[in-house]
């Protein structure tokens, strides 16, 4: 199956559990067009088909209640009921009983996402400061 039938199978399960605002299914197409992390966050369905086959030697390992979707984003802050500043992962609704290996490779995973164009903006910026001074000091 294929990313776009996956999909569409995706969202046909889900409108019929739930009513579906289809603005905003399209803002959310829109959105994972324009961003490989937020394309990454939106397809978990589809790390559920592939991540067995793809990391088939890892996929035996011990489970665990896993949170699933793990993402870099999946971490915030919040009070707890002592009014403690508490960090952690903040994101359970895709919850389920996995190798405890999931949550561990998709969550190097969405770290490769987001690293990469930082560490390519990075580069792009000393390569332009480097010729910079390089042709300003006349050398």
């Amino acid at each position: 199956m294929n990313i776009h039938k996956a999909t569409q199978s995706y969202e046909n399960w889900m409108r019929s559990c739930t009513a579906v605002i289809e603005a905003h299914l399209r803002l959310k197409h829109k959105q994972m067009r324009e961003s490989p992390f937020l394309f990454f966050r939106g397809t978990f369905y589809r790390w559920a088909q592939l991540w067995p086959n793809v990391c088939a030697s890892l996929r035996d390992a011990p489970k665990v209640l896993a949170v699933g979707d793990l993402h870099v984003g999946s971490f915030g802050t919040w009070r707890d009921t002592e009014g403690r500043l508490s960090w952690g992962v903040d994101d359970f609704d895709e919850s389920y009983p996995l190798p405890y290996t999931n949550d561990l490779v998709r969550l190097a995973a969405s770290v490769r996402i987001v690293i990469i164009p930082i560490v390519l903006l990075w580069c792009r910026v000393h390569k332009n400061l480097y010729k910079h001074i390089w042709f300003s000091t006349g050398r």
